[in-house]
């Protein structure tokens, strides 16, 4: 009786043995990525470069007229540029080779219009193949921009204009090497100079490059390249120029209907749940205000808070970030952009030091078959290449982490196996304290990488619960961490009188200085409205004292307060509504212009003394969804309100897409009087509006 009994246990065993072998991985469900789009997914960040004629001229767009000999580096080295994004662990850099004022950074054999009619190497200079080299050195990818609108080609908006774009594209991929993305940008036909016509040249942006068979030339010559942006492409824009995917985030686009212009696109940001393209996400942003180099956003430079929310908010809401540093005059990456650099990704290491849930008891209420291959156990493996799967008929599944010991957790992170689809619509977080189950978090999408910040807890078990699916479950990592505590910087506001106001968002104290030097728990301590009307730079720090840490230093500046300014005039709207746009409050503004006092429209302020000033700030509407945006305009002194003279004029560049505080310098110059005038607002509108302006003094 012993052997048969024995002989039914391994019976028994094998049985099993087998039938879990015989477990059917789970079908692919739904759109699914190509490798080429897997491992681009999987760069996560990489660099992007603006740096051209525009560093040079101080823009943001060139006209298309400015000269070539204008571009001269006194320090140019791309090796400083691989070197630091390398440092910041990120995997590749995607170098603007023509902006849209036609200037090239390689020797164009198909135009004059590029480095080798610059004093730059004596006109002997390839920037794409010192690039092309520096990123072989440092193990990083190379990416290309090629704007498709040439503001400077005499033929742009004909036929003949295809002929010589393409001719390019064939030049950059098939003379630098593997190009991981080549980026096409959506800006396309407007002024520009034209070969000397200064004129406007409209085109159909989806028709005019027939993308079709401009994409099928790119895969003839580079097939691994990943195309972003106009046409069929296998990436899509993020929607915004802030680095900042939507919470719902499909890795999913309704691309036929995109292509007939039937998708606008705020719908990017999280993509379409009925999809039929596989179209992931790209979260593009600049660490600077702008993307190129301009000297006055020295001190401009994003700070630490924001630059840690944008990575949560791209790469933990599955999607890649592509952050851009503006090269400056020198040829190199600011120091101070550098160590705002440094200063996330040591952040970002910290964060996610040490992995809490390789070591728990891991259970799920449903597994694949009940077999070992799609254990719980595989999400916390580090294996990508395994998973926990649930059966065919199973779309809500529960899984479940038990500590030792109670355990401060106040991250986690989730990927799917994106390779099989993306298929988690719905799913919450659970956590155990003191022996009661508490939603810490409830969410949307996962796709391939979802990272949740929550309150420091200390949890016995987390429970991660899948509410929904479009078919069965493939997790492939759940990950916990116990990232440090984070301060963050005090807001800092002053109104048109001059009265300070400090604001913590833990309520921290916060302390502060006025002469320019970087405050500590010594510093003046915060009590409450204070005035300081002269021209300042106010730095401050938010302070937990429980923990003895501090925030990043906050920075504001501002010139003379404006409590003697006064609106004398404006073309049309109200007289005393306009007032709003100079009360140092960014979100009040002020509208006027309309279909029947059409633009341009004009407002005079009298800042009731003269000043030194060599430029001016017009922030743009930042409240609501239609911001009324000026893209045009006259900026006009005098000193008599008689006498007046121009000091600027031109457009707001990419004022669209990135509506942030726009800086205009001149000459310096007296005034008391200035006239800021809308010759014209993006998309045609009637209306426009302002929220701030200001001017920039000297001393």
């Amino acid at each position: 009786m012993k052997n048969v009994f024995l002989f039914l246990c391994l019976f028994c065993i094998t049985s099993s043995i087998n039938s879990q072998k015989n477990v059917k991985a789970p079908e692919p469900f739904g759109p699914l990525p190509t490798q080429k789009q897997l491992d681009w997914q999987e760069m996560e960040f990489y660099a992007f470069v603006h740096f051209s004629l525009n560093t040079f001229t101080n823009k943001e767009w060139g006209y298309g007229d400015e000269s070539p000999a204008l571009f001269n580096p006194t320090n140019l080295d791309v090796r400083q540029w691989a070197r630091i994004v390398k440092a910041a662990g990120m995997k590749g850099i995607i170098l603007v080779a023509k902006h849209h004022d036609g200037f090239c950074l390689w020797p164009s054999a198909y135009t004059e219009r590029s480095v080798k009619n610059s004093p730059w190497k004596n006109g002997k200079g390839d920037l794409v193949k010192e690039l092309a080299a520096a990123c072989k050195e440092y193990d990083l990818k190379l990416g290309l921009y090629l704007s498709p609108w040439d503001r400077n080609h005499a033929e742009y908006g004909k036929p003949e204009y295809i002929t010589y774009f393409r001719n390019q594209l064939k030049e950059l991929l098939t003379n630098y090497g593997d190009v991981f993305e080549m980026w096409f940008d959506g800006a396309n036909g407007g002024d520009g100079y034209y070969g000397g016509a200064n004129e406007t040249r409209k085109i159909n942006t989806l028709e005019y490059y027939n993308w079709d068979e401009t994409y099928k030339l790119i895969y003839s010559i580079a097939p691994k390249t990943l195309v972003w942006g106009i046409g069929p492409s296998e990436a899509r824009w993020i929607g915004n120029e802030e680095g900042r995917a939507g919470k719902t985030n499909w890795s999913l686009l309704r691309q036929k209907d995109e292509l007939a212009g039937k998708v606008h696109y705020t719908e990017f940001m999280s993509g379409h749940e009925n999809g039929e393209k596989w179209v992931p996400g790209e979260a593009d942003v600049s660490i600077r205000p702008g993307w190129f180099y301009h000297a006055t956003e020295d001190d401009k430079v994003r700070p630490l808070d924001e630059m840690v929310d944008i990575y949560y908010e791209s790469i933990g809401r599955n999607a890649t970030l592509l952050l851009n540093l503006p090269v400056d005059r020198r040829g190199l990456v600011h120091e101070n952009d550098e160590a705002r650099l440094k200063e996330l990704v040591s952040t970002i290491k910290a964060d996610f030091k040490t992995e809490l849930l390789a070591g728990s008891k891991i259970s799920a209420d449903n597994v694949r078959g009940n077999s070992i291959e799609f254990a719980a156990k595989n999400v916390a493996d580090g294996n990508k290449k395994t998973y926990w799967a649930t059966d065919d008929t199973i779309n809500t599944a529960s899984i479940t982490f038990e500590f030792d010991k109670p355990t401060a957790v106040d991250r986690i992170l989730l990927q799917e196996d994106i390779a099989l689809g993306q298929r988690v619509k719905s799913f919450n977080v659970e956590v155990k304290v003191d022996g009661k189950w508490k939603t810490v978090a409830a969410e949307t999408t996962i796709g391939y990488k979802r990272i949740l910040r929550i309150e420091r807890v200390e949890a016995s078990a987390i429970r991660i619960n899948i509410t929904d699916s479009k078919a069965s479950i493939v997790i492939s990592t759940i990950q916990a961490y116990n990232a440090p505590t984070f301060v963050r910087m005090p807001e800092i506001s002053r109104d048109r009188n001059g009265d300070v106001t400090l604001k913590s968002e833990e309520g921290n104290p916060i302390y502060y200085t006025v002469d320019g030097t970087n405050p500590t728990e010594k510093s003046t301590l915060y009590k409450g409205v204070f005035r300081y009307n002269k021209a300042v730079q106010i730095k401050a720090i938010s302070f937990n004292d429980t923990e003895k840490i501090r925030s990043a230093v906050k920075t504001a500046k501002y010139g003379a307060s404006k409590e003697n300014w006064k609106i004398s005039k404006v073309s049309s709207g109200d007289l005393k509504s306009a007032d709003r746009i100079i009360d140092g409050n960014p979100n009040t503004e002020w509208a006027f212009g309309s279909e029947e006092n059409k633009l341009p429209q004009e407002i005079t302020i009298d800042m009731g003394t003269v000043l030194t000033i060599n430029g001016f700030t017009y922030l743009p509407q930042q409240v609501g969804h239609n911001l009324n945006l000026i893209s045009n305009y006259e900026f006009y002194t005098s000193t008599d309100n008689v006498t007046w003279k121009l000091q600027s004029q031109g457009e707001f560049s990419n004022i669209k897409h990135n509506p942030i505080e726009q800086v205009k310098t001149f000459k310096k110059t007296k005034a008391r009087y200035i006239r800021f005038v809308a010759t014209s607002g993006v998309a045609k509108t009637s209306t426009v509006s302002i929220a701030e302006i200001n001017v920039i003094e000297t001393p």
